[in-house]
């Protein structure tokens, strides 16, 4: 899902993910995130739209302060990281394969009292979700993860179990195609969508859903 292996023909905007660190600073805390391109390709290396959307939560958009929270597709952990020294309870999901990698990061980051708010375990959309009890999550966090038709519709009903009809998601994305709009059109259907924040200079869009009232045509 977030697994492509690489070719060293990379030009001069990719030359970032070669570097085997990315440091961040957020909620007063230097984080430094290993990448691993080479090994586990696009899963390994921090996208624009996680920082955008570190971002977006460190400017208080959010109450994060004993949410419970969930982080999809997550990589290198960047989002569930800063969402837990924000003070949130994060989930921190990526493929099997992925994990012992977002592990490492996250326990690199997170000082030990925090480690405790923070549990990294296999999500793969669509397939395990009985270990997640529906509903489950205040908040959905998720960037970059809208770019492979393949899994829209896994997302999709991965979205919809792990959501309440209080609960909020929040998704970064650059709109690169076509099927970019279209996973959001079919986000349209079930839940209530809109777009809250805009970063010109990444061209990163964050998008807000909740799932419609069961009653709201009654």
């Amino acid at each position: 899902m977030a697994l492509v292996p690489y070719e060293e023909t990379a030009g001069v905007g990719l030359q970032k993910f070669h570097k085997p660190l990315a440091t961040f600073s957020f909620a007063n805390h230097t984080i430094q995130i290993r990448q691993d391109w080479r090994q586990l390709g696009v899963a390994a290396v921090v996208w624009d739209a996680a920082v955008v959307l570190s971002t977006y939560l460190e400017m208080g958009a959010v109450e994060l302060r004993g949410c419970s929270t969930v982080e999809l597709g997550a990589g290198t952990g960047l989002v569930g990281i800063v969402a837990a020294l924000l003070g949130a309870h994060v989930t921190i999901t990526d493929r099997k394969v992925a994990l012992e990698f977002l592990k490492s990061n996250v326990q690199a980051n997170l000082p030990p009292h925090i480690q405790p708010k923070a549990v990294v375990k296999e999500l793969t959309w669509g397939q395990n979700l009985g270990s997640y009890s529906p509903g489950e999550f205040d908040l959905i966090l998720g960037a970059d993860i809208i770019y492979l038709e393949e899994t829209f519709a896994d997302l999709l009903k991965t979205l919809e179990h792990l959501s309440s009809n209080r609960s909020v998601i929040l998704l970064a994305c650059r709109i690169r195609y076509e099927r970019d709009n279209n996973f959001l059109a079919m986000l349209e259907r079930q839940f209530t969508v809109s777009k809250v924040h805009y970063d010109p200079e990444k061209d990163v869009y964050i998008y807000k859903a909740q799932k419609k009232n069961q009653r709201e045509d009654l």
